[in-house]
């Protein structure tokens, strides 16, 4: 390979880990063309960029990055090597796990730079899918912020609604007992009238 060529390839690798603050070391050999257009597809679906590159590049380009995290992943760097870049940190981890589930055995994650941590193996593929994106914790943790105020509101609403009642009784229980005292009071003046006519 010219040097032109690797200069080039190694600037496009520089380029796409600053686009992409995520992305997994996976390994993709021996998929046939059915199965590798199947996954380039439900990559670009997913808006997960998947490249295939050499390692000796890649490991040149994270040498190069002052990010022991990232350094981290040289150890991955072995056979055949795809890197699928991403902006949600799960996406990729949810798409292997949901092509594992209808059949394809590959990619296999090597490894992965996902939120400033380095995951290496592909027993962290469980892990990887559930991390959450900022949007997801940050809905979490209004969720969580609601909880409490909503009970207080709840709370508020049902002492309101009971005051409310409480009124309403004492208000009918006067209505009712204002009637019954007035014909209460006719009998007791009639006898009075009864002496003034004698």
């Amino acid at each position: 390979m010219k040097k032109e060529l690797k200069d080039q390839i190694i600037e496009t690798i520089s380029a796409q880990l600053k686009e992409y603050p995520n992305f997994y070391v996976t390994d993709i050999a021996g998929l046939n063309a059915k199965d590798t257009g199947k996954l380039r597809r439900a990559c670009f679906e997913e808006g997960i960029k998947l490249s295939v590159v050499k390692n000796t590049l890649f490991a040149h380009v994270l040498k190069g990055i002052d990010n022991p995290e990232m350094q981290k992943l040289i150890e991955t760097l072995k056979g055949n090597t795809a890197i699928m870049y991403c902006n949600v940190p799960n996406a990729p981890g949810k798409l292997i796990k949901k092509l594992n589930k209808d059949g394809m055995q590959k990619p296999v994650v090597k490894g992965a730079y996902v939120q400033e941590c380095a995951f290496i193996g592909a027993d962290k593929l469980d892990q990887l899918a559930a991390i959450k994106t900022r949007e997801e914790l940050i809905g979490d943790i209004i969720g969580l912020l609601q909880s409490p105020i909503r009970r207080v509101v709840s709370a508020l609403q049902t002492v309101a609604e009971d005051q409310a009642e409480d009124v309403l009784i004492k208000s009918l229980a006067k209505v009712k007992a204002a009637p019954a005292e007035a014909p209460a009071a006719e009998p007791a003046e009639t006898p009075a009238e009864a002496p003034a006519a004698e």
